[in-house]
């Protein structure tokens, strides 16, 4: 089985008209891991670039996501199916959960819905065994949202994909996951966008001789989690694909510290 790559291009808020293009841009860039989701609406533009630049198929990591609001076993299977004619390949490297509950409830009390998530986790089960998807995760979920699933199945979870940005560490999802054998993606790494304008992010960027976005994304990746930075630009496509540079102590701790 090949490796994740530890950098993905993320696809979220990036329109059709614009996936296509970002897609071979960031294959130019060196992005071998793209993260795009059913719910993104982009499938097909980033199926259209795959046929275009017709790469070697172990050459790339392509990641989907079953919508939150599907919550059983036909919908999933029926959805898996959907996904990869619109990408428009055999196989899926990873495929998650997009999130435990729908979207309209995600932020409310209320059930978590176990039994619909463990019925789409058949569906994907099913789904690997028909080599349609090489590994399976889940992306927004708690520690008892992941122990539904590990309780409940024996095919582990490979990936859980997390908000995590300077000022959002759940540590105690992180810290289970890493526990437990569970590769953690944190996407949004850059905080929407809203930390490069963070005087005292730019001012240690700075100091680094850095860019603000490569400081972040050098945060995320010291945490031991894959970031999944997004961006239409090439520019920035290619800003935030270097962050070799190590972030000193004092550095670590004042980012740990910062309330965003």
């Amino acid at each position: 089985m090949k490796d994740i790559p530890k950098l993905g291009l993320g696809f979220w808020q990036i329109e059709k008209s614009d996936a296509k293009r970002v897609f071979l841009e960031g294959y130019e860039v060196g992005y071998r891991h793209f993260d795009t989701a059913i719910i993104y609406g982009n499938e097909s533009e980033i199926g259209d670039a795959i046929k275009e630049l017709k790469p070697n198929r172990e050459e790339i990591w392509l990641t989907s996501k079953i919508p939150a609001e599907i919550k059983s076993y036909k919908k999933a299977k029926k959805a898996i199916d959907e996904s990869l004619e619109r990408l428009g390949v055999e196989y899926l490297d990873l495929m998650l959960i997009h999130a435990p509950k729908p979207w309209v409830f995600m932020f409310m009390p209320g059930p978590r819905y176990h039994k619909g998530n463990r019925e789409v986790w058949r569906a994907m089960v099913d789904a690997k065994k028909e080599g349609k998807i090489k590994n399976l995760g889940v992306s927004n979920f708690n520690v008892n949202d992941i122990k539904n699933i590990t309780e409940y199945s024996n095919e582990p979870i490979y990936v859980n994909q997390i908000l995590i940005h300077v000022g959002r560490v759940p540590k105690e999802v992180i810290n289970y996951c890493q526990n437990n054998n569970i590769l953690v993606e944190a996407y949004s790494p850059l905080g929407v966008g809203k930390l490069l304008k963070n005087e005292k992010i730019i001012e240690m960027a700075k100091k680094n001789n850095v860019s603000p976005a490569q400081l972040c994304i050098k945060y995320v990746d010291n945490l031991g989690t894959i970031p999944l930075p997004r961006s239409r630009s090439k520019k920035h496509m290619e800003n935030n694909f270097h962050f070799d540079f190590k972030l000193s102590i004092e550095d670590k701790e004042q980012l740990d510290k910062m309330k965003i």
